[in-house]
């Protein structure tokens, strides 16, 4: 924390002996260390809680790395990540080698992105960023700069897909964490699975609910599938019942990458709930969860509201409003691939609108 801005370099007690300065009693979890996990969650994409859990200790460790600090390489049963990956690969996608997101993660398209530059610059390639393609990388520095190849990669796809939702793979996760919700976000997927399914899709399902996978099970098995969208449904918890609304999460980091497939169903999908239901609107939000990170398809997370609030649970208890959330998130798919051609306002496009428009012969 100390080394990133958000706690002083030593403490305000002054050292009188050759102990590190934040050895006992200096080292203890008070208020302004609480602040400082706060604000690193936050800067992060992380939930913010204050607590030093599997995920913040993981970001913490990425966060130590800079480039050239440790040798890089691609390892499939753990692959590496930290910060010192990200640069890695916004330095080769600026450079024209690398073209997917910058998530710090030490993948397979990242190997091949460094073996295509060691080739291209006479190197050894063998895909390990090590010092000697690190001093060419150094002397190069920065040839191209702006503009995501990623994201116009994910916008072609979109656009030669086409705008019918026919042949359209799609995966939908019913994320329940406990008995409380696990009955509502099942039957939501089904109502949901059902409709895709009406209109031409391709469904699939994360896991056949008799086991509880974690989120990188998750995209493990969306990844597996190949679907080209991923949608989760969640259900908010929070130990004060005045937490209360609907939200969406795609992916984004601080290093300025996001999935922007991801972003605009994420935009879509909220305006659309918020428009069709009584849930307070709690916007759209980057994160850097698992579930949006360790997959290679946009996924949007959609918290259907809280069941420990009074309010949301008496409309996620609702049939016919779980139906209308079923269709707020098809609708929503329709306009991502319709690219605002003949579009409709907001909260008026309707199921039976959506088949019909799905039995038309495309242009």
């Amino acid at each position: 924390m100390a080394a990133r801005g958000l706690l002083p370099q030593t403490p305000s007690v002054t050292q009188s002996d050759e102990r590190s300065p934040w050895s006992p009693p200096e080292a203890v979890f008070d208020a302004a260390c609480d602040r400082a996990v706060r604000a690193f969650q936050q800067e992060r994409g992380l939930i913010v809680d204050g607590i030093v859990g599997h995920a913040t200790y993981a970001a913490l460790r990425e966060a130590s790395y800079t480039l050239g600090s440790r040798v890089l390489l691609y390892r499939l049963s753990a692959p590496m990540t930290g910060d010192d990956v990200a640069t890695l690969q916004s330095r080769l996608q600026n450079l024209g080698f690398y073209h997917g997101l910058v998530d710090g993660l030490f993948g397979e398209s990242t190997h091949n992105s460094v073996v295509l530059y060691q080739t291209e610059y006479g190197l050894s390639h063998d895909g390990i960023c090590g010092p000697e393609t690190l001093r060419s990388l150094n002397r190069l520095g920065t040839r191209i700069t702006g503009g995501s190849p990623h994201a116009i990669r994910e916008e072609e796809h979109v656009r030669r897909s086409g705008p019918q939702l026919s042949g359209k793979r799609i995966l939908i996760d019913p994320g329940a964490t406990d008995d409380s919700d696990a009955a509502v976000l099942w039957d939501l997927a089904s109502r949901l699975e059902g409709r895709m399914s009406a209109a031409g899709m391709e469904t699939f399902l994360s896991h056949d609910g008799k086991s509880s996978p974690d989120d990188n099970e998750r995209a493990r098995v969306a990844n597996l599938a190949d679907v080209d969208l991923m949608i989760s449904l969640r259900a908010g918890h929070y130990p004060n019942e005045h937490a209360n609304g609907v939200a969406t999460f795609y992916f984004g980091n601080t290093h300025g990458s996001f999935s922007t497939i991801g972003r605009n169903l994420a935009s879509y999908i909220q305006r659309e709930l918020v428009a069709r239901t009584d849930f307070l609107d709690c916007r759209t939000h980057e994160r850097t969860w698992s579930i949006l990170r360790l997959t290679r398809m946009p996924v949007v997370l959609v918290e259907t509201g809280y069941v420990t609030n009074p309010h949301d649970a008496a409309i996620l208890s609702d049939a016919a409003a779980r139906d209308t959330i079923a269709e707020a998130i098809l609708v929503a798919v329709k306009r991502l691939y319709l690219l605002g051609e003949n579009d409709r306002p907001t909260g008026t496009y309707t199921f039976a609108d959506l088949l019909a428009a799905e039995r038309m012969t495309p242009m």
